[in-house]
């Protein structure tokens, strides 16, 4: 059912064809499908420098179909400028503001389609989040990723800038170096270029059925993105026509853990883990982060890509994109090849020509790098709702250390920063949750400073926070419940011994101090007052739940037909 024609279809309403001539629409404009292309372009990062301009070809393609397109770009933060500062409180929450941005624009405006482009970490779920809860004819776009950068010979991405930070602690890199890494590490727009948030979140766009197949790995400022945008835009216009699904037609539960399934086969980020469920939140699905470990450890790793292996987004564009991951994981039994596309194709249909694996940037299911996926889910005693390890290139599976607690990054980072820690610590970071921090900064700084002094595999690191794609390491994030609601990181005292063992029929993290001990301690730690954070911090804090469902901040799925009169 069409919508825009709402906004008129009254005496009352008349006058809103007013502003539509004033934007120089002409009656035959107006009667035609309402096409929103939503973006988040703009000049605050790589990831986003050219999505206006694959926007505006996606405008073009909508009028080329017979729609007509309306531009309405939304907020985005870059987590590249934000990390280590007080800024990254902010990353989360854009993830919301952008849901929040295309939820407002549809169902004001009552437009009758969406076409949502995006490239950054929080862009690519925030989009689809706002997708999936309107409901309306719709289609996500990754904008791409950069190529990779050279320097010194080798190929590099931004994850090389920062490890050489931590190299020049050590005394391996010196001012020159990091300059060379600083300069040629991103050769262009597009977003980050290994296997981090972005990139991950690219292919569970494909996986999901939200995206054409084909569409993620393409870089950035590839010429060939016009005729993705186009055959986008005639996707979307038929959809309208009521020829396609809707959003939740295609999330569907099978798709939520195919798409689970594609980020553990690749050894992707650990924030899929957080936007997942709460795509699945949107649709009015439950699934949680213990649903997705399930997946995980089902599914075998057979992509090479970094940060846990050697490549990056160019090379699996180069060898056939993600289709070759998904058929081979139909193949495989992994993915369930019936889910529904955008398309209206099935998700077996759509990668029906896709290429065979490479055999080194992607193995085939029945050679595998890994038996299960490269993301595991720990639980236990310390995080007894869970906490996310990506174990993509881990040396050792298992660690055994005293705890060195942090009240908040900046007290870890200094430490780190100086050195002021041994060989065998695990780093405990706390207050940096979805409410505590608030908005569950990401930490990248800290591990890449950890594996560029030749530490990452010598200590753990253990918070309520986040971690980028990037990580690598010892790295577990997500842990829940949070300290700021009193979960069991919050007891933790320096000296205590946690083990941890990440082997896929063990999977849990253990606070090796007596049931007795941890109540003295929580009752002598008394009740906790949250401090008051004003703006945007304030509001985000009220409304969030924890990590292991998301992060989200809304009681879910609403039917929004009613907007429609």
């Amino acid at each position: 059912m069409r919508r825009f024609p709402t906004i008129y279809s009254t005496l009352m309403r008349e006058n809103a064809k007013a502003f539509l001539y004033g934007m120089g629409m002409s009656d035959a404009d107006i009667a035609k499908p309402q096409v929103a292309v939503a973006h988040t372009g703009g000049g605050m990062s790589p990831c986003n420098m050219n999505l206006a301009q694959q926007a505006a070809q996606a405008a073009a393609g909508v009028r080329a179909a017979g729609g007509y397109p309306h531009e309405t770009p939304v907020v985005s933060v870059s987590d590249g400028l934000t990390m280590a500062h007080p800024g990254m409180r902010f990353s989360l929450i854009s993830r919301e503001l952008i849901a929040d941005s295309v939820e407002a624009t549809m169902r004001a405006h009552c437009w009758d389609g969406l076409i949502a482009i995006g490239a950054c970490d929080k862009n690519l779920p925030g989009l689809m989040m706002g997708l999936v809860r309107v409901n309306a004819p719709g289609v996500f776009l990754h904008g791409g990723a950069t190529l990779p950068g050279r320097v010194r010979g080798r190929e590099v991405s931004a994850l090389d800038a920062f490890e050489t930070v931590g190299r020049m602690i050590a005394g391996e890199a010196d001012r020159a170096e990091l300059e060379d890494y600083q300069r040629h590490a991103i050769p262009g727009p597009g977003a980050c270029a290994g296997q981090f948030t972005a990139n991950t979140m690219g292919m569970v766009s494909e996986a999901l059925g939200l995206s054409p197949v084909g569409v993620s790995m393409v870089p950035a400022g590839d010429p060939s993105r016009e005729q993705l945008m186009a055959a986008a835009a005639r996707t979307v216009v038929a959809a309208i026509d009521g020829d396609g699904p809707l959003p939740r037609d295609i999330v569907t539960r099978a798709a939520i853990e195919n798409a689970c399934a594609i980020v553990a086969a690749t050894g992707g980020s650990t924030n899929a883990a957080l936007h997942i469920p709460a795509i699945a939140h949107e649709a009015g699905i439950d699934f949680g982060i213990e649903d997705a470990a399930r997946v995980f450890q089902r599914t075998p790793l057979i992509g090479n890509l970094s940060p846990g292996g050697k490549y990056l987004a160019a090379h699996v564009h180069a060898i056939g994109g993600t289709p070759v991951i998904i058929k081979e994981l139909i193949a495989g039994g992994y993915i369930d090849g019936s889910a529904l596309t955008v398309t209206g194709q099935t998700l077996s249909e759509a990668v029906s020509g896709a290429l065979a694996p490479d055999g080194d940037v992607v193995r085939p299911f029945a050679n595998p790098i890994a038996p299960t996926g490269g993301v595991v889910v720990l639980t236990g005693n310390l995080c007894p709702k869970g906490a996310l390890l990506k174990v993509a290139g881990l040396p050792s599976l298992a660690f055994r250390g005293r705890a060195r607690v942090f009240d908040g990054e900046a007290a870890a980072q200094e430490a780190v920063e100086t050195r002021a820690y041994d060989e065998g610590d695990v780093l405990v970071v706390r207050g940096e949750g979805p409410k505590g921090a608030p908005g569950m900064k990401e930490m990248l700084g800290i591990t890449a400073l950890l594996y560029g002094q030749g530490m990452g595999a010598k200590t753990a690191l253990l918070t309520d926070g986040r971690f980028s794609g990037a990580s690598r390491g010892m790295c577990i994030g997500y842990a829940s419940p949070e300290a700021a609601v009193g979960g069991p990181i919050s007891l933790v005292e320096d000296g205590d011994i946690i083990s941890i063992d990440a082997s896929p029929d063990v999977a849990s993290i253990t606070l090796e101090v007596d049931a007795g001990t941890l109540e003295q301690r929580r009752a002598s730690r008394g009740e906790q007052r949250m401090p008051r954070h004003g703006g945007l911090l304030e509001k985000y804090a009220a409304s969030v739940q924890g990590a292991e469902r998301g992060a989200v901040t809304h009681s879910g799925a609403v039917d929004t037909s009613g907007d429609i009169d």
